[in-house]
């Protein structure tokens, strides 16, 4: 059966009254909502006006009136109820509008859905959900937008002053700038966020040119925060979350980035102000500002440097002072005092930038920095490398000064050994460090063996082994004596014809682990000639092949000495026993006779009777009794003496042995400068003279800081040893000789 055919005008007609009522249900007014039956006439006649045969086709025409319906809507109510609306009201409205218009295009859209299916398929064209929304934004968005986005900055501005205002309001405002982009940003972006910016920039400069004047560095930065927290806040109630980055960087550049200068440097209350007062919570704040800001933390890590440096030097002066003033000992108490005082600084700004600056690099570096400034200051004649080997010797000896509990004395080298990385001439610690270490375990000084070693494996992860190889020689060689002395007891036990007539104990060391030590040709008395060959015959069981050097200088002898009044047992030297030894079988002896049965060096022999005939112990009476030795003195016997104590020790001088520790020191560096530039020529053969040379100092710069003349010195002497050779054509270019 034929379908009767629908012209154009009586079948718009009929879908202009269901246009109709879609209106006036939009618009509030009384009217049924759309039965079934209705929706299904509307859609069928679109439907069969679409399925006619040509010419009846109505397809383009009923396009084109599906668009005219929207325009003739908008024109005739919308537009003329936004024109009378204003600010807030007019928003409103909008919002009213939009939804509305989403409605009637989704309706719309349903009753020409045929269109949809097969028209606009086939022709390109756009679909009617988007014909709808174009409508929309064409006569109402751009005639609107400007109004609209200048209503919704007046609000923000006012919520910033503190009002309250409609936030659900502008978050659908601006929901409309998103949608009509139909999945672009681009009307959000150039229609309103653009000038919502521009706007933030400028109501920020106001308040901070303000606040710069009248706030302290802390009060400013608490309102930096807050309005920051603010516009963050703002964007996850109405701005969309795309702005939040660009917000946020406005407002840091405002507030923070201009005026940054002026408020780390403000007099009573900036950067220095607050690390001078340790008001730690404004430096964590001051952190959280700036650490967001590309480079907003450098000027901060530099007054942080500065600051450490400064305190740090104040601390060297200090003890500089005291050194100066004092003298003597009460100048090294100073120096301990120093050590302690520069590991409590350690601890303190350590804590800063772990705790305020979150452990950022930069702040790791701005420490590391100023310690590495202050830590190489020599005090009172001693490098910082020998101080902090006294500081250490005076933890780890008997008796030393510090009186501390083992968790302490751990916790303390473990701070040392931090220190240690600072200090560019770690070689030379190492070898004051051994020096002191030997005279601990020598002389049975060395309160704990456990320390000694914790210590060592402390140093061994922060320097690496070979750092600690000859300390933990020293160490091991000292239970190997032990176990050696102990067998040598039982040999005597075995053995009745070996006896040496007196108690001996013998201390046999590595030579290659010790400090070298001089070994004179003492002329011994001749107890202690017998006890010397019994020795030499029981180590003879033990091996043939090593030698033994005998180190007087480090013995120490218990004689009883036999005065009028009573019997004193004297604690001595192995020197000051032979001394006074030769006194048993002479009264009085010259200097000159003294030197030639003890073939002793002068200054040796100056110390020795120094110590025994014008120092606390007057054992012997010395003619003239001056306070100097002089080679014209003699010397004779005191029956006299007396002392209330039974047993006393007579101490030798000290040596000062820092000269030639820096010089053992200077020594080895030579060797380590060849060693390296005889490693790097190696594996490079040929290579410039400024590249070598920093090669070598980025070798050796773990130990110390090679000086760069002596590293050419020491390259003119590899070429003479035809290590190197310069190039023919380029001197400044070396080559390898295998």
């Amino acid at each position: 059966m034929d379908r009767k055919t629908i012209d154009l005008d009586q079948g718009w007609d009929y879908m202009q009254k269901g246009i109709t009522k879609l209106k006036r249900i939009l618009e509030g007014l009384p009217e049924s909502p759309f039965s079934s039956e209705e929706y299904m006439m509307l859609y069928t006649t679109i439907y069969n006006m679409c399925t006619q045969k040509p010419p009846h086709d109505y397809s383009q025409q009923l396009y084109d009136k599906y668009k005219q319906a929207f325009e003739e809507y908008i024109s005739s109510t919308v537009l003329p109820s936004l024109s009378e609306k204003h600010d807030e009201y007019m928003l409103r409205e909008l919002v009213k509008r939009w939804a509305n218009h989403k409605v009637m295009v989704r309706w719309l859209s349903r009753f020409f859905h045929y269109l949809d299916r097969y028209f606009i398929a086939r022709r390109s064209l756009p679909a009617l959900n988007e014909v709808g929304l174009t409508c929309f934004r064409e006569q109402v968005y751009d005639a609107l937008k400007n109004k609209a986005k200048d209503a919704i900055i007046a609000l923000i501005d006012k919520e910033r002053e503190g009002e309250q205002i409609d936030r659900a309001l502008l978050k659908n405002v601006l929901d409309i700038f998103v949608e009509i982009g139909m999945g672009q940003m681009d009307s959000y972006e150039k229609d309103f966020e653009e000038h919502m910016l521009q706007d933030t920039g400028a109501y920020y400069s106001r308040k901070a040119s303000n606040w710069i004047l009248e706030d302290s560095c802390p009060e400013y930065m608490i309102k930096a925060e807050e309005c920051l927290k603010k516009e963050r806040d703002r964007v996850s109630h109405y701005l969309h979350s795309s702005s939040e980055p660009k917000l946020v960087e406005k407002v840091q550049h405002e507030l923070l980035v201009v005026y940054a200068t002026q408020l780390l440097e403000k007099e009573q209350s900036g950067c220095r102000a607050l690390l001078r007062e340790d008001k730690v919570e404004d430096l964590s704040r001051m952190y959280r500002l700036y650490h967001k800001i590309p480079k907003g933390l450098e000027p901060v890590a530099n007054v942080f440097k500065q600051h450490i440096t400064a305190e740090g030097t104040v601390l060297v002066q200090q003890a500089e002072d005291a050194a100066t003033n004092q003298g003597g000992s009460s100048g090294a108490v100073q120096e301990q005092v120093l050590i302690r005082k520069i590991i409590e600084l350690h601890d303190k700004y350590m804590e800063y930038v772990t705790n305020c600056f979150i452990n950022h690099t930069l702040f790791h570096k701005a420490l590391k920095e100023a310690f590495e400034i202050f830590c190489n200051k020599a005090v009172g004649g001693s490098s910082s490398s020998e101080l902090l080997a006294t500081f250490c010797d005076n933890i780890l000896k008997k008796g030393g000064n510090e009186k501390l509990s083992d968790e302490a004395i751990e916790e303390t080298l473990e701070k040392v050994v931090k220190l240690l990385a600072y200090i560019s001439d770690k070689d030379l610690f190492a070898e004051f460090y051994r020096k002191k270490l030997a005279r601990r375990l020598l002389f049975d000084r060395s309160a704990n063996d456990d320390h000694e070693r914790s210590i060592l494996t402390k140093l061994k992860q922060q320097c690496g082994g070979q750092f600690t190889s000859k300390m933990e020689g020293m160490v091991t060689d000292l239970t190997l004596a032990r176990e050696n002395q102990t067998s040598f007891e039982e040999y005597l036990s075995n053995n009745q014809n070996a006896h040496p007539g007196i108690d001996l104990s013998v201390t046999v060391l590595t030579t290659g682990f010790w400090p070298s030590y001089k070994s004179s040709d003492l002329n011994l008395p001749s107890e202690m000639v017998k006890c010397v060959e019994v020795f030499k015959g029981f180590y003879e069981t033990k091996t043939k092949h090593r030698k033994l050097t005998w180190i007087y200088s480090l013995g120490q002898c218990n004689i009883n000495g036999k005065f009028e009044q009573k019997n004193i047992e004297l604690i001595v030297s192995t020197y000051q026993a032979a001394t006074l030894l030769l006194f048993n079988t002479s009264d009085r002896l010259s200097y000159s006779e003294i030197m030639t049965q003890l073939n002793l060096t002068h200054d040796d022999l100056v110390r020795l009777l120094h110590s025994l005939s014008c120092a606390k112990y007057k054992i012997l009476l010395k003619e003239p009794n001056t306070k100097t030795i002089s080679q014209s003195d003699h010397f004779e016997f005191n029956s006299k003496f007396t002392d209330r104590m039974r047993r006393i020790k007579i101490p030798l001088p000290p040596v000062d042995e820092r000269k030639k520790i820096v010089e053992d020191v200077d020594k080895d560096r030579r060797y380590a400068i060849d060693a390296a530039l005889v490693r790097i020529m190696k594996s490079r053969k040929v290579l410039g003279h400024q590249q070598l040379v920093s090669e070598c100092v980025e070798q050796l710069s773990r130990m110390f800081k090679p000086d760069i003349k002596a590293i050419k010195k020491r390259m003119e002497d590899l070429i003479t040893r035809d290590y190197l050779e310069r190039d023919k054509e380029n001197p400044n270019m070396f080559r390898y000789l295998a």
